[in-house]
């Protein structure tokens, strides 16, 4: 299954150079008229500057020329292209493969392939599969074409008692209601504003779920909706408010800290990520390589820079406590420059 099908989703692949995007599309600069892999290690351009193309053929057919420093690193080296066959050889699975199938059919020692699948990407061969099952049930369910016993058994579940021990973990709501968009949950919300504009809190049954930043109120609850266009979204109730109330202080103040449950929904891998994330001190900064040796995966610093990017519970999953290894401040979902203020405040607060 391709992740790289959407702007947003190649935009975080290219903040996050990640090298496993190669060859599933490359991006051009419009300001330098060259056009790059992305994983490439040049400085980032801006979002605005850059346009997306699914191969260098037809980067070239638009005017563009190939980037000289990342064409000549792009070739993955034999432990990647073995992860990657690996990978490939799940997902191709009606069912997850064992590591030893996966070892035999790789012609590597079992211990071996563990070894390498979790320092190139962060998770076990297991856990892989189980995320790759988790991700294609997404997609089964939201297209409406299967019944759920079928978009279960399609996603490589071999039973429905199987899957329903953690349906609710991996979808946030039962299978039914995500594939119909959230019909049928409720799911409380309020907009407001803060110091770093306009802030919108949503809230399910089992916690907080969302808490996005923008400029533009409309912006954050069109995203909302996106996400479950046919939940019920509550608005405008006052008890709900007070707790927004709360969070906005939070936000204002992050070393007060926040006492309120979180709805987290992610892959294996980002939750862990995300879990490291709250560990960290307000009026600390640490790199992704840090946090990466953090949970175990040393070399997963891309994929740990993506469970940033995909984080959607602004603060209170403090993804902006993260920079590059120089120090320097990187791409934020919700902007560098409130990336910035947040940690301006925070260091003056501690």
């Amino acid at each position: 299954m391709n992740r790289y099908t959407t702007p947003e989703q190649r935009w975080q692949a290219v903040e996050a150079r990640d090298i496993s995007a190669s060859g599933h599309f490359v991006y051009a600069v419009r300001t330098t008229g060259i056009y790059c892999q992305p994983g490439c290690k040049s400085r980032l351009a801006k979002r605005s500057n850059v346009a997306f193309y699914d191969t260098p053929t037809a980067a070239e057919a638009a005017g563009y020329r190939a980037c000289k420093r990342c064409t000549a690193t792009a070739t993955p080296t034999r432990h990647s292209q073995l992860v990657t066959r690996a990978c490939r050889l799940i997902e191709a699975c009606d069912s997850a493969p064992s590591l030893d199938q996966l070892s035999t059919e790789l012609a590597i020692s079992p211990f071996h392939l563990h070894r390498l699948f979790k320092a190139e990407t962060g998770l076990t061969p297991k856990a892989y599969a189980t995320a790759f099952r988790a991700r294609r049930l997404r997609a089964h369910l939201a297209d409406g074409q299967r019944s759920v016993t079928e978009a279960i058994y399609d996603a490589g579940y071999n039973s429905n008692s199987r899957f329903y021990e953690s349906a609710e973990q991996r979808l946030g709501m039962h299978p039914r209601q995500y594939r119909a968009g959230g019909a049928g949950a409720s799911i409380h919300f309020a907009l407001g504003q803060c110091s770093l504009g306009a802030i919108l809190v949503a809230q399910s049954d089992k916690g907080i779920c969302a808490i996005l930043l923008g400029d533009d109120p409309e912006t954050l609850l069109r995203e909302l909706q996106d996400q479950f266009p046919k939940a019920r979204l509550i608005g405008g109730d006052s008890a709900y408010e007070q707790l927004v109330a709360e969070v906005v202080g939070f936000v204002e103040a992050p070393s007060l800290g926040l006492a309120l449950p979180l709805d987290v929904q992610g892959t294996a891998f980002q939750e862990r990520v995300w879990q490291a994330l709250r560990e960290i001190p307000a009026g600390s900064r640490v790199s992704y390589t840090e946090i990466a040796e953090r949970i175990g995966a040393p070399k997963a610093v891309r994929a740990v820079a993506m469970a940033c990017a995909a984080n959607r519970i602004a603060v209170a999953i403090p993804c902006h406590r993260v920079v590059r290894r120089d120090g320097d401040l990187s791409g934020y979902r919700w902007g560098v420059a409130r990336k910035a203020q947040l940690l301006k405040r925070e260091t003056a607060l501690s």
